[in-house]
């Protein structure tokens, strides 16, 4: 996976791999490299979307226990 990939390229390449997929203007020649993107591109979102709510939970738990 690229190291400049973001959260929001990430969701717009899977939305354009379902739409081709939805209209079928995928052909069978590319179907298997399309879904195996696809898979990636879900890993991606699904570990990003973990780090960023355990980035938030630590930071508003500091916020509700500052240290003094």
């Amino acid at each position: 996976m690229e190291n400049t990939l973001t959260y929001e390229a990430a969701a717009k390449e899977l939305a354009l791999i379902a739409k081709e997929m939805e209209d079928e203007s995928i052909s069978v020649d590319e179907l298997a490299a399309k879904v195996k993107r696809a898979s990636e591109l879900i890993e991606f979102c699904q570990a990003k979307l973990k780090s960023t709510e355990a980035e938030v939970a630590k930071i508003i738990s500091g916020m509700e226990n500052p240290k003094e």
